[in-house]
């Protein structure tokens, strides 16, 4: 098997791609070279060429097909430009898709699943449950992908899935972006539902990552109706591990919201709120519902949107509202791979229909 399929196999992991590395004789400072190369977005055999860092003959004659297949890791199906950043459809190597989500102010969002088992019910990624987990690599091909357009210095792991349902995979990608792939640490952020394996994880973790809480609501009954199959911890609990953490690391807790119309937007949701995070090292993220098609749910106006914001502002929570990217052009989380998939199934049954010949025409 040749570096194009070893590399472009389903669920690549980096370990995976410094052993194919190591096999072609690349040294500690050859393979740190090639790989911040690729996820930088550069070409491997870039930069100068002196005799201190000559790479090993057979590497050097590798270099085209291992290069051909971190490509095929990650390309680009389709892009949706919107005002709150650009969703990319990325297409991996064995054809299915995920999404990123290019954000304003050099960030960028990758998914680490395909699919997701979470079954939040006001999310379309989760319809159709987990399909496959990514590997590590397919995770950092995103990012490569992305700076081979722009540079990119924030990375949250935000996208389709659920990072605590892929941890292994999710560490090992934000421990090589934080070191190799030179995103600051407090700029890698690890986005999950609440499971108690992300808050024993974190100490170990060579690379410490901010962290994003998914808490949608104060209610412990109403949590569980809208993340049916989220962990059982209790909001204040929740609250309470991400304090430890936002204490011990240093970097302040994202809470996200979705703002859902008469679901979690009342007077009552406020109080729970400045109850929680009074006084935490926290920031909430009031993040208004994305319309998905077949979901009864509704955006709250952008009025009372904007006046939540300003009542938890008065009562002392520091909260940024915001819109999920793609909102604008009908692209919310996991709606672009949806829209693709529905689009091939009418175009096949279209292709597979009988053609109806009028009367009397000619056989």
């Amino acid at each position: 098997m040749g570096p194009v399929e070893v590399l472009a196999s389903r669920a690549m992991n980096v370990e995976q791609i410094r052993q194919r590395l190591r096999a072609l004789g690349a040294r500690p400072s050859h393979e740190g070279r090639l790989l911040r190369a690729w996820l930088q977005g550069r070409a491997l055999d870039g930069g100068p060429h002196t005799e201190s860092n000559r790479l090993p003959k057979a590497l050097q004659m590798a270099l085209p097909e291992l290069e051909a297949g971190l490509l095929a890791l990650a390309r680009v199906r389709s892009e949706h430009p919107g005002e709150e950043g650009t969703r990319l459809l990325v297409e991996l190597a064995d054809g299915q898709t995920v999404e990123s989500v290019l954000l304003p102010r050099e960030g960028l969002c990758v998914s680490t699943q395909l699919g997701c088992a979470v079954g939040c019910v006001f999310c379309m990624t989760g319809k159709d449950g987990l399909l496959r987990q990514l590997g590590s690599a397919e995770i950092v091909a995103q990012v490569a992908l992305a700076r081979r357009r722009r540079r990119v210095h924030k990375v949250v792991f935000m996208g389709m899935g659920e990072p605590a349902h892929n941890l292994d995979a999710v560490v090992e990608a934000i421990e090589l972006l934080g070191t190799e792939g030179a995103v600051p640490h407090k700029n890698l952020v690890l986005s999950t539902v609440g499971d108690l394996r992300v808050f024993e994880r974190l100490p170990q973790m060579a690379v410490k990552p901010a962290l994003a809480l998914s808490l949608h609501t104060t209610k412990a009954d109403l949590r569980a109706e809208l993340l049916p199959r989220a962990p059982r911890i209790d909001p204040a609990t929740l609250v309470e591990c991400g304090e430890a953490w936002a204490r011990a690391s240093g970097y302040p807790i994202q809470y996200q919201w979705t703002l859902i119309e008469g679901v979690n937007d009342g007077a009552d949701e406020i109080e729970g709120i400045v109850r929680l995070l009074a006084g935490k090292y926290a920031v909430m993220n009031m993040i208004p519902f994305n319309a998905v098609d077949g979901l009864a749910y509704r955006r709250p106006s952008a009025d009372r949107a904007a006046e939540i914001a300003r009542t938890l502002h008065r009562r002392g929570i520091l909260t940024k509202l915001r819109q999920s990217a793609g909102q604008d052009v009908d692209a919310g989380c996991g709606q672009l791979r949806a829209r693709e998939i529905k689009l091939g199934f009418v175009q096949r049954e279209a292709r597979r229909a009988p053609t109806v010949r009028p009367s009397g025409a000619a056989s």
